[in-house]
């Protein structure tokens, strides 16, 4: 195993903590050229994304810069993946966006810069708290269906709102609906000039993604942009520019306390939103180079990184961060060895703010608006995932369908809320309705699978055979009973036995244990037999102690189901 694939003992103590102190001094010199150039490249696609992603969150764009930055230099001292870049992000740029149409603070102003920056803290001091909590496994917990639906409802959403850039024109609107509305009549206003600058920057960037896609779109369009500004006065010729951008570090600053009691309930929706988008997109793509580099990776870890990312951002007055698979993926095509690549793109970032940012002050609107639509629908209008769904799982597609409409009409913010609901719904509704396959018994074997998997299994008259596949708890005991009772009740001819297989069965509770009294006293009433089949230790400890073992009588227990059943069966057919 290479060196990098092979770690020595897990770190403990501090640099558990700062997994910075446990690689730095392990780190190998034949790493360096592969880190700074995999910094480099990043860098390319990181700074003109992060300024069309501070438009996106209705600041201006060197608060983007700031973000990348911090979420760059502190997610290398903090984090455990060696490849993940963290920096802004479109759809968490779109939540904050739609956080200041929620307050109803204006696009551009102070007020929005505190607000983005209160909402990038408390979704910092939620990753840590996530982290303390040691709750990383809540990763698990959010549908991909819901998360497919709600990037792709924003995305559209923040292609709307970017429409007026690239005609000259104005909007209005509380949805996406009424925005597009609004710019469909303000079309016979569109500045031709800006019109034009605004087609060839999205000519030119999709045309780069698609002929020459390693190239950076994004970072060519910009220098394209700034040239043609120059040569041409766009500006001078009513070309709208992004104005004035100071060259510069940022200050530390806290956002007033006064404003973030005014608006307490809306930040903590918001950061929890971010929590909610961001983890997902944390914790998979640090399991997915993780997997492919055989290297571990701590994901409540993971989460003290984002948080601390997050902090540092909202602190320098930045936007959320997170981490992103595209720059992620660039770093690891680019031969990224460890978190020095995530230093060395985060140092780029600050060369830019202390030297080139001010160059920035002439590029189009209309160009930025082509990065941005590029970047979203690229990177959250996720088509093959959308058409997946639709084959594989119907209803996962209406799901995602709802989450995209929700934000649609609802608004960014109110779509989280949404699909964070939606999500719960799901895994309540999978908890409340447990599978329970009818078993048969393949001919000639003493194997009973599912009629459903195997039609031409044997199943014997009066005898039922059930295999319930989840445990039995509060949540899924009623199922239990309603499922034997229907089941009871249509059987033809009347039965006299059900085998009740709980293989499946690893948790059992109190409620579980009544369920199962309950069938006994339901068999007794019909004049059936309850026997039960490959019940785990642990489940017959509880059925034990509940008194259900002893009422359903010496030998109701066994091993396999062919066992249970073997009594019960025709002598010819055994």
């Amino acid at each position: 195993m290479s060196g990098q694939a092979a770690d020595a003992k897990a770190p403990s103590g501090l640099a558990r903590m700062l997994p910075i102190l446990a690689w730095a001094p392990r780190y190998q010199r034949s790493w360096l050229r592969p880190d700074l150039i995999a910094g480099v490249t990043v860098s390319a696609l990181v700074v003109p994304k992060s300024l069309g992603y501070a438009s996106i969150a209705g600041v201006s764009i060197q608060h983007g810069l700031y973000a990348a930055a911090a979420g760059a230099i502190i997610y290398a001292l903090f984090g455990t993946s060696r490849q993940i870049a963290t920096g802004p992000s479109s759809a968490l740029a779109a939540i904050a966006a739609g956080v200041l149409v929620t307050a109803g603070i204006a696009v551009g102003g102070d007020e929005a810069v505190q607000m983005v920056a209160a909402i990038t803290i408390g979704a910092g001091l939620l990753y840590v708290l996530l982290s303390i909590l040691r709750m990383g496994w809540i990763s698990h917990f959010l549908s991909k269906a819901v998360i497919t639906g709600f990037l792709f409802g924003a995305a559209i959403e923040v292609v709307v709102g970017e429409l007026p850039k690239i005609t000259g024109t104005q909007i209005d609107g509380s949805n996406a609906w009424q925005k597009l509305g609004s710019w469909m009549e303000g079309l016979s206003g569109t500045d031709a000039l800006t019109l034009l600058v605004g087609a060839a920057a999205l000519v030119l960037i999709f045309g780069l993604r698609f002929v020459a896609p390693r190239v950076p779109g994004a970072l060519v369009l910009v220098i394209v942009g700034l040239l043609a500004s120059f040569i041409f006065g766009l500006g001078d010729r009513g070309v709208s520019l992004i104005g004035d951008v100071p060259r510069g570090l940022p200050t530390i600053a806290l956002p007033d306390l006064r404003f973030i009691i005014d608006n307490i309930g809306v930040i903590a929706t918001a950061s929890f939103g971010l929590l909610v988008i961001g983890f997902s997109q944390t914790a998979g793509d640090a399991r997915t180079f993780a997997s492919k580099h055989r290297y571990p990776v701590d994901i409540d870890q993971e989460s003290l990184a984002q948080g601390a990312s997050n902090l540092g951002a909202g602190l320098l007055q930045g936007i959320p961060v997170s981490t992103s698979l595209s720059s992620s993926s660039l770093a690891d095509q680019s031969g990224a060895k460890s978190q020095m690549a995530s230093l060395t793109t985060g140092g780029v970032v600050v060369l830019t703010l202390l030297v080139l940012a001010p160059l920035f002050s002439d590029l189009p609107n209309a160009v930025l608006a082509a990065i941005i639509i590029e970047a979203v629908v690229m990177g959250m209008m996720d088509v093959p995932a959308m058409r997946r769904l639709y084959r594989v799982n119907r209803p996962d597609f209406w799901i995602a369908l709802a989450a995209i409409l929700g934000v649609l009409g609802a608004g960014v913010l109110a779509g989280v809320v949404i699909g964070v609901a939606l999500s719960l719904l799901l895994l309540i509704y999978a908890a409340a309705s447990p599978r329970m396959p009818e078993l048969g018994r393949r001919p000639g074997s003493q194997a009973f699978l599912s009629l459903d998997a195997f039609p031409d299994s044997e199943t014997f008259p009066g005898v039922l055979v059930l295999r319930f596949d989840s445990d039995l708890y509060y949540a899924t005991s009623d199922a239990l009973q309603d499922g034997i009772r229907e089941q009871v009740l249509d059987a033809q001819p009347p039965l006299h036995a059900v085998v009740l297989d709980l293989e499946g069965v690893d948790f059992v509770d109190s409620q579980g244990t009544e369920a199962v009294g309950k069938l006994l006293d339901l068999g007794g009433a019909a004049g059936i037999e309850l026997r039960l089949a490959r019940v785990k230790g642990p489940v017959a400890e509880m059925l034990e102690r509940d008194g259900v073992i002893a009422r359903l009588g010496e030998g109701r227990v066994f091993a396999t189901v062919y066992e249970a059943v073997a009594d019960l069966i025709p002598r010819e057919a055994s």
